[in-house]
């Protein structure tokens, strides 16, 4: 009895501990110090709003901006090829003044050698010329013989320092001429290095674009710009134009003709001018060389130099011009066609003669 007396005793003792003790860890707890409290953070900057998106090219949108690169490309082709061919012809009037000098020195010196054997003469004879002398003669006779003589010799004389002061005007001449050709050669060879940069630059964006299209869409790209040619030369044909057209070429133009046709398939490469690849002026130029008739090197110039003829009195072996600026050219083969090289990536071919804007034909004959 008492040992259960005592055990409860000592469980309500516990308890009573247990009971006093929880309040105590209750205030210690509250009064612990608070842990700061952090900082408001900052407002978020803004997302900076995204570019608009661009819309979306449509195929037809992305074969005009080609073509009108591949364009811009064949004006400045024009400009190389110009600038290539003015190089040439100055190189060769630098050569050909540069002969001329080396000749006029060379006479310069003969003269002058000349000049010193006459004047050597008249100082052995103590100043007085060789004719001089048989003019002081007692003789009469000897007199009036010789004295034809000495004239001669004196007309001699200054025909020779004449031609001397002549000779030395011309090497002056020469030499300007060959000064303002070098000027016009290096302005030239600029001109080139910066048709060259256009042209690549031109030729390069226009086969970026293309390379972005997906296999399909080149193939579509390549329809659509068949289905705009077809367009314009039916548009052409419905006018009429071919009624009454003379389809026979003379015997010359025939020639230019087979040689234009014969090159179909070679790949059209800027300022090539053959034998394996052509732009589209090399190609007409290097034809009618065949034919025997030098024509001009550019589209422009060939245009511009070479003699008109309306449409309607087009034959076979004429160049049909196209676009305002000139940058373009093929030659007519009859029935409506023209064979031409067209641009890079393609290769030289038949296509409609009014499947491009025309500006004009003319005729090397």
């Amino acid at each position: 009895m008492n040992r259960r007396r005592r055990v409860n005793a000592a469980i309500t003792v516990v308890c009573a501990l247990t009971v006093l003790a929880s309040p105590a860890l209750t205030l210690q707890a509250s009064a612990a110090p608070a842990a700061p409290k952090a900082a408001p953070a900052a407002p978020a900057a803004p997302a900076a709003p995204l570019p608009p998106t661009a819309p979306k090219k449509t195929l037809e949108e992305v074969r005009k901006e080609i073509d009108g690169l591949y364009r811009k490309a064949a004006a400045a082709t024009d400009a190389y090829n110009l600038a290539e061919e003015q190089t040439k012809e100055q190189s060769a009037e630098i050569v050909r003044l540069a002969k001329m000098i080396v000749a006029g020195r060379e006479k310069i010196d003969a003269l002058k050698a000349q000049a010193g054997a006459a004047a050597r003469a008249q100082y052995r004879n103590g100043g007085l010329p060789e004719g001089a002398q048989f003019v002081l003669t007692d003789d009469p006779q000897l007199f009036l013989d010789n004295a034809g003589r000495l004239k001669e010799g004196q007309k001699a004389t200054k025909d020779l320092l004449a031609e001397m002061t002549r000779t030395q005007a011309q090497l002056t001449v020469y030499a300007k001429d060959a000064g303002t050709n070098w000027t016009k050669l290096e302005a030239n060879r600029v001109k080139q290095a910066e048709a060259k940069k256009d042209i690549e630059e031109k030729i390069a964006a226009a086969k970026k674009l293309e390379s972005e299209l997906a296999a399909e869409e080149r193939a579509r790209l390549l329809r659509l710009e068949e289905q705009e040619q077809y367009r314009a030369q039916t548009a052409w044909l419905d006018t009429g134009v071919l009624k009454g057209l003379n389809n026979t070429a003379t015997p010359q133009g025939k020639r230019a003709v087979e040689f234009a046709t014969a090159q179909i398939g070679k790949p059209y490469v800027w300022g090539a001018e053959g034998p394996d690849s052509y732009d589209c002026s090399g190609l007409t130029q290097r034809a009618w060389g065949k034919a025997g008739r030098n024509i001009p090197r550019t589209s422009q110039e060939q245009w511009r130099l070479l003699p008109r003829v309306d449409i309607k009195d087009m034959r076979p072996g004429d160049l049909i011009v196209y676009y305002k600026d000139a940058s373009h050219i093929g030659m007519y083969v009859g029935n409506g066609a023209m064979v031409h090289a067209p641009r890079p990536g393609r290769n030289v071919t038949l296509a409609g003669a009014g499947s491009m804007e025309i500006l004009g034909v003319v005729r090397p004959e």
